[in-house]
């Protein structure tokens, strides 16, 4: 039900050129939001070159076998 008011709203909004600027804003705002929650998460820190710990990530074309 939230995700069919959303798109209402978002449609309704987007008719003019001012709720294109609210679309935009609110858009930032949420972001913005999610990129500060998504960096204080208690994980630790990704760095090039480490590995991850979930055993089933691939890890991209295998060396061995080549000619």
């Amino acid at each position: 039900m939230k995700r069919i008011l959303q798109l209402v709203a978002t449609r309704w909004l987007a008719r003019t050129p001012f709720g294109l600027v609210v679309l935009g804003i609110g858009w930032w705002v949420m972001r913005k939001r999610r990129g500060g929650q998504a960096g204080a998460r208690d994980d630790v820190l990704r760095e090039p070159g480490r590995k991850s710990r979930n055993p089933y990530v691939w890890q991209g074309p295998s060396a061995r076998n080549r000619k």
